[in-house]
């Protein structure tokens, strides 16, 4: 055997034909065949996710000119981009050359675990179809929910987003959402402001009265239908209770309720009415 070879006799490609019984020929049309298939599958990748995110753009535009309800433009972009982009992971898949028959085989044989794992992101997208076709609330309606309170932003297929009055951004989940209680605060057009003062017993009760009586007429935001209530209250162990009751849109009710207690607080004082002091 000359030197020559015994080179190619012991080189690596002759060591691959020996491995996987390919001749070298064949090993580099494999290559060339992975290789443009990887290539493509990048660019399949790259460009079906930004067709997709422009899709779910597209769609949020033309459902904002139509008018929809953003609860159900944001849940309807959200459902685009992710159906879209789970078609490209498929694309990408099959041009890679894996059968999606021995990948969803894969996925059956391991039903029970991926059931168990997604169980709670199915509850969730439910929860969104739910919330969209009930309404119990909208984008831009003030929520308690799950002991979080804020301002609904997005509602998404899988999460609702609420902002706090102080900036931080709540996420959650839908599914529990659902089937949980909800307060809804600004769904009605009124709200009654409620407001309990205590008062010594050693006061003027119908002195008491008329000053608030009055501080109530002298709020513009007040409305008088229903009628305010001012009353005495379950009495308790050296303290009157003062009731009051008024009516406001709901857009008031904060600026209103911070208003008259502030009154309220300037006038006891200007009239020396005694309040408790707190220990």
């Amino acid at each position: 055997m000359s030197f020559s070879d015994s080179i190619v006799k012991n080189s690596p490609i002759s060591s691959l034909e020996k491995i996987f019984n390919y001749k070298p020929a064949e090993i580099n049309q494999l290559l060339v065949k992975w290789g443009t298939n990887l290539v493509i599958t990048v660019i399949i990748f790259v460009v079906g996710f930004w067709l997709a995110n422009f899709a779910a753009k597209t769609v949020r535009k033309v459902l904002r000119r139509s008018n929809t309800d953003e609860g159900l433009v944001t849940f309807l972009t959200s459902l685009t981009s992710m159906l879209l982009k789970v078609l490209v992971v498929v694309t990408g898949i099959n041009q890679l050359g894996i059968e999606m028959t021995s990948f969803v085989a894969i996925l059956g044989a391991a039903g029970l675990a991926i059931g168990m794992a997604f169980s709670g992101t199915l509850s969730n997208f439910a929860g969104g179809v739910m919330i969209l076709a009930f309404k119990p609330f909208r984008v831009g309606d003030t929520i308690k929910a799950l002991t979080e309170t804020g301002t609904v932003k997005e509602i998404l297929i899988f999460n609702t987003y609420l902002h706090t009055p102080d900036n931080k951004v709540i996420i959650l989940p839908n599914g529990p959402v659902a089937n949980g209680n909800i307060v809804n605060f600004t769904r009605e057009e009124k709200r009654r402001v409620d407001l309990s003062i205590a008062i010594d017993y050693g006061n003027d009760l119908k002195v008491v009265k008329e000053m608030i009586e009055e501080i109530i007429r002298s709020e513009s935001k007040i409305i008088h239908e229903p009628a305010p209530f001012v009353g005495v209250g379950e009495l308790g162990v050296g303290t009157v209770p003062i009731v009051v009751r008024v009516w406001v849109k709901t857009e008031d009710h904060a600026s209103v309720s911070a208003s008259m207690n502030e009154k309220i607080y300037v006038a006891f004082n200007e009239a020396n009415i005694v309040m408790p002091s707190k220990n």
